[in-house]
């Protein structure tokens, strides 16, 4: 049984927080908070004692065998540094929230401590941990696709949220880009193309253009405008010998091979209805991969991929700042 502590109690710290309570393998034993009024709310929601602190929960006589930091901030990451360095300079494996942290030297420190700590690092990007996802993976590597040629990711919510400039690429687009490195590798040059929409003071459409190590070639369309009443989510990956398209996250899967006709449909694999189960997968390998006691650099997600993830949407920004092809 691994004891967990959930730092950061709203909405998805609440999140967390149930699924480690609901799990077999593992067991919540107390959530923190800044804010005291949410911390002694979590605490009596879920049963466990609540702490105002990281020092405070270290100071106790609670064991912790591993942390999900769920604190939001600036751009949805701001406040995840403090925390995560507390937590891993004690010796304590973290599954931190996306985005890793928009200040990259922050992001590049936290990374590093987990190294020279040799503890496992994650970060919740949970769009790869889908049944649909895991499979279409599993064609990639098996070479049911051919050589890769293309790949297209179109992710778009109706978001009206103002607060910072860049707000939609940093805070939306770890999922897009990890999805696409999980699929075609890393990446070398990125191009980007920004607008406002209508009655917008941040830049809430993106275009970006990119070009992958191994040859690959992508584009990611992404928009805070364009959702409507639901969101819109589709991947598509272009082999020589086939494509297959993924959409809404995990609801469809479809395979067409270059030189047939017969194509393949595949709906709520694994039984995984929509985009919210994705936190139960996702934690579900986090801990198997924690009980399991899995070296830190085979962590699925991990804080180093979020980083190279957030290199990429800093590459974007400054592309279009520029209007340079930017190297990454």
């Amino acid at each position: 049984m691994l004891n967990v502590a959930v730092v950061g109690i709203g909405n998805i710290g609440q999140n967390h927080s149930r699924i480690y309570q609901a799990h077999p393998d593992t067991e919540l034993v107390a959530v923190v908070d800044v804010v005291e009024a949410a911390a002694v709310a979590g605490g009596e929601r879920f049963g466990v004692p609540h702490f105002t602190s990281i020092s405070d929960l270290l100071a106790s006589d609670i064991h912790v065998d591993m942390a999900s930091v769920c604190t939001a901030g600036k751009e949805n990451g701001g406040d995840h540094y403090e925390p995560t360095m507390a937590l891993l300079g004690a010796g304590i494996p973290v599954l931190g929230e996306k985005p890793i942290s928009n200040e990259l030297p922050k992001a590049r420190e936290m990374v590093a401590l987990a190294q020279e700590r040799n503890l496992r690092y994650g970060i919740n990007l949970n769009h790869r941990f889908t049944p649909a996802a895991i499979r279409a993976k599993e064609w990639v590597d098996a070479g049911r696709l051919g050589e890769l040629n293309i790949i297209n990711m179109t992710m778009w919510i109706n978001n009206p949220n103002e607060t910072s400039e860049h707000f939609h690429m940093r805070a939306l687009h770890p999922h897009s880009l990890d999805v696409m490195r999980y699929f075609a590798g890393d990446v070398e040059k990125v191009q980007a193309f920004f607008k406002k929409g209508k009655g917008r003071a941040i830049w809430s459409n993106v275009q970006v253009n990119l070009l992958f190590r191994n040859g690959v070639i992508g584009h990611l369309t992404g928009s805070y405008d364009a959702g409507g009443s639901f969101g819109l989510e589709t991947l598509e990956v272009v082999g020589s010998a086939g494509r297959f398209v993924l959409r809404e996250a995990c609801q469809h899967l479809e395979f067409y091979p270059r030189h047939s006709m017969e194509t393949e449909s595949y709906a709520y694999l694994g039984g995984m209805m929509a985009f919210p189960e994705t936190f139960d997968s996702r934690l579900a390998r986090w801990i198997e991969q924690n009980k399991a006691g899995a070296a830190p650099e085979d962590i699925d997600a991990s804080g180093e991929d979020a980083l190279r993830v957030q290199t990429i949407i800093e590459g974007a920004i400054e592309s279009w700042h520029t209007g340079k092809v930017v190297s990454v």
